[in-house]
């Protein structure tokens, strides 16, 4: 299979790698601008859903590189904040990308709301730009609790004080998506089952 060059449009070396594990059998090679020597323009997050805003990171990436481009927009919605932080989610104690300072927040206006109350879910609206204009785009969400303290050393943003519902279900001990093994948050996690439907599509579009 020849490997093709698809760019992705983040400048987060975890998340390349995340992907690359999922795009790999397709012969995807996922590259961020860094890696072929661009420097990419940040673009404003203006889209009032995810959807909206990883298709605006998309077109531009694709448009900077000549590359196909896939980006994705994910975020964090907690019933008992009544969605927040949602697509604020990177920024929501006001620094992009600050995830210490955002689960501070978060562990914050959440300080005395019981176990019930704490439902939350992992969205992720992923989407590929193609040179030539086409696009196509997946969603995928991963349901869960938000805990009380950080646990665990894996991924990032909030993963620390998530707990996704496994497929063990009540028997299963609870864990952070932190706490888990790539393989486990790859099959569970919102950008995992987004990018499983895009490699479906793209797999159709190859």
């Amino acid at each position: 299979m020849t490997e093709t060059r698809f760019l992705i449009a983040t400048h987060n070396t975890k998340k390349r790698d995340e992907l690359q594990r999922i795009l790999a059998p397709l012969g995807i090679r996922a590259v961020l601008g860094a890696d072929i020597g661009m420097d990419l323009a940040d673009v404003e997050e203006t889209g009032q859903t995810f959807e909206e805003n990883a298709l605006l990171k998309a077109e531009s990436g694709c448009r900077e590189s000549g590359l196909p481009c896939i980006a994705d927009d994910s975020g964090l919605v907690v019933d008992a904040l009544g969605g927040a932080p949602g697509v604020y989610s990177a920024r929501y104690a006001g620094v992009h990308g600050d995830d210490d300072a955002n689960i501070v927040k978060l562990l914050g206006e959440l300080e005395g709301v019981p176990d019930e109350k704490r439902a939350a879910r992992f969205v992720c609206a992923a989407c590929c730009v193609f040179p030539d204009g086409r696009h196509i785009s997946a969603r995928g969400e991963c349901e869960g609790f938000i805990g009380y303290e950080k646990a665990g050393n894996g991924g990032f943003g909030y993963d620390p004080v998530f707990l996704p519902v496994l497929p063990g279900g009540a028997g299963e001990e609870a864990r952070t998506m932190a706490q888990l093994s790539d393989e486990e948050k790859d099959s569970v996690s919102h950008r995992g089952k987004a990018l499983k439907t895009l490699t479906d599509k793209l797999e159709m579009t190859l």
